[in-house]
């Protein structure tokens, strides 16, 4: 496992993007930065971090999903990933708010993102952006976000954290490929607020009630409504209020 470790970088994803540009990287090829100036989260929302307190990280990652119908299952398999190295370091009230965000109780800790290219031999090349909150303690004006600690009350290695993410997503990249159905089972069972009446916002701005039954295979939120109809949701169609 190759780790490229940076002092400041616009954007670990850009930069890895250009690198397997320029080189052929091996798998499991890792870029972190202690500053990201220009950190991406989902549909090109900013991610926002403290210099050398969190961890800001992308993975390389080839021949990881064989057919782009499935390319949501690498995002279940990463965020899982991501939950399962957070519980072993006991940090508590986990889930993973669809698509991927990763909470303790009500608040968000960090995300992801992949970004994943189609070569001209048919083959899918991932890279996996992970944004975490480590050791930050202040978050002004971001009143849903908090770290892992101020969650656990204490600070935490972020050398020690890569590498359990790792370790655990080579374990769920494994069961991707043999059995994806557990990972969608313990994704379903780890989602924030799933099975609890919640408010959301939808189209025009419209306030609704509705309950999180779970994810469609292709990645979108299914909802059951009032009327007891379930309505599935791309990302930015409907917002989960809390």
């Amino acid at each position: 496992m190759r780790v490229i470790k940076l002092d400041a970088i616009d954007s670990t994803n850009e930069f890895l993007k250009q690198l397997s540009a320029a080189e052929r990287l091996e798998n499991f090829t890792i870029v972190t930065a202690e500053n990201q100036t220009k950190g991406k989260g989902q549909m090109g929302s900013i991610w926002d971090s403290e210099a050398g307190k969190n961890l800001t990280m992308s993975i390389f990652l080839k021949d990881t999903v064989s057919d782009v119908n499935h390319i949501f299952t690498l995002n279940i398999a990463v965020a899982l990933a991501i939950y399962k190295a957070l519980e072993i370091l006991n940090i508590p009230a986990l889930s993973i708010k669809w698509p991927n965000d990763i909470m303790s109780y009500n608040f968000k800790l960090g995300g992801i993102l992949i970004e994943n290219s189609l070569k001209g031999d048919g083959s899918i090349v991932s890279i996996v952006g992970i944004g975490l909150n480590v050791n930050q303690t202040s978050f002004d004006n971001l009143p849903k976000a908090s770290s892992m600690a101020v969650v656990s009350k204490k600070l935490h290695s972020k050398d020690q954290l890569l590498n359990l993410i790792v370790d655990n997503l080579k374990q769920t990249l494994s069961v991707l490929s043999s059995n994806p159905e557990i990972l969608w089972d313990q994704y379903a069972e780890n989602l924030f607020k799933i099975g609890v009446p919640m408010p959301f916002k939808g189209g025009e701005n419209k306030n609704f009630m509705g309950i999180i039954k779970g994810v469609s295979t292709s990645g979108k939120l299914q909802v059951q409504l009032e009327n007891d109809a379930v309505a599935e949701y791309n990302i930015k169609e409907v917002q989960l209020l809390y």
